[in-house]
């Protein structure tokens, strides 16, 4: 007789090597999210990363003040919205409407953000 384990390992092996990794997923244009909440994990972690790449190059360029963070907020949002409605084109009913996507982790990228800017910009601009 199997063990429970072993068998949960087969399973396991099986599902993977017919479903395409997320990553793969998130670099191809119109990939199927079966699941939906992988999707979000993309957007979100997506959008951690593009948070700090933003908070350097604002930093080395020198942008400061509200024209930087309302910079941030649209280079932000707008590049999760045309990777969602153009690069995978997915249906945004599906997930709560595009506000919800559109939203889904920009505090969490603005704090690493700011953090990141607030370093870099001090680090470069000041003796």
């Amino acid at each position: 007789m199997s063990s429970p384990k072993a068998n949960r390992g087969d399973k396991n092996t099986t599902t993977n090597a017919s479903v395409p990794s997320v990553w793969s997923r998130a670099f191809t244009s119109n990939s199927k999210w079966d699941d939906k909440e992988e999707f979000l994990d993309v957007i979100y972690w997506g959008r951690q990363v593009l948070g700090i790449i933003v908070g350097v190059i604002w930093g080395l360029l020198p942008l400061k003040g509200f024209i930087a963070l309302v910079l941030f907020a649209i280079v932000n949002a707008g590049s999760v919205y045309v990777y969602f409605s153009s690069f995978q084109s997915v249906d945004e009913e599906e997930f709560g409407g595009a506000w919800e996507l559109t939203k889904e982790g920009f505090m969490t990228s603005f704090a690493g953000f700011l953090v990141t800017w607030i370093i870099i910009y001090s680090g470069m601009h000041f003796d």
